[in-house]
């Protein structure tokens, strides 16, 4: 049986596999945007896949939390700021994209009424 394409996706990039935005993000220093759309993308259909689910998967559960706090404490350290000052609005968006895809997760219910907008 395979598995969900979402599904392969997480795991690749919480596992922060080459291409992938942590490894990206981390080692590389850049905010690759196709690489956190696709992360993303991938988060919203797990989320709706798994909505009435009461037992996650610990690597999911891992993931979902570990990806907003790393993205945001990283992003904060001073080197970024003037990459992130390039487009301020869209930085901050995406790591609140992060945070509402956390909340849905864990509790759920996507935080918002609004369909995610592509960034």
């Amino acid at each position: 049986m395979s598995i969900p394409d979402w599904e392969q996706t997480l795991r690749d990039e919480f596992g922060a596999e080459e291409g992938s935005f942590l490894i990206r993000l981390r080692i590389e220093l850049e905010w690759d945007r196709a690489a956190f759309t696709r992360l993303t993308q991938a988060m919203e259909e797990c989320c709706r896949a798994r909505a009435d689910e009461d037992l996650l998967p610990r690597w999911m559960a891992e993931g979902f939390w570990y990806v907003p706090s790393f993205t945001r404490g990283h992003t904060n350290h001073p080197a970024w700021k003037s990459y992130l000052a390039t487009d301020p609005d869209y930085y901050k968006a995406g790591r609140e994209r992060l945070d509402d895809l956390a909340f849905w997760f864990f509790l759920g219910e996507s935080p918002s009424l609004l369909p995610f907008a592509p960034l």
